[in-house]
């Protein structure tokens, strides 16, 4: 696949169309996993490090999430 791409020269439309889609995806698993743990701008405000620390963690799932939905597959 990687040297079709790359021979008719849409390897990088190909790479630009799977960066936006895996950033779309991480941004939207993002909002959601927020809300349903209830990490609000109000937790923010009340206690940062508790915020901060419950961030990382969606984030680092919503990562594991698309490297195993869009960049792996």
């Amino acid at each position: 696949m990687y040297y079709t791409l790359l021979t008719s020269g849409k390897l990088y439309e190909h790479l630009a169309e799977i960066d936006t889609s895996a950033r779309d995806m991480a941004e939207y698993l993002i909002k959601e996993m927020a809300r349903k743990q209830g990490v609000t701008e109000e937790l923010k405000a009340r206690d940062m490090l508790r915020w901060v620390g419950k961030m990382n963690n969606i984030r680092a799932c919503a990562d594991e999430i698309v490297l195993n939905d869009i960049v792996y597959s």
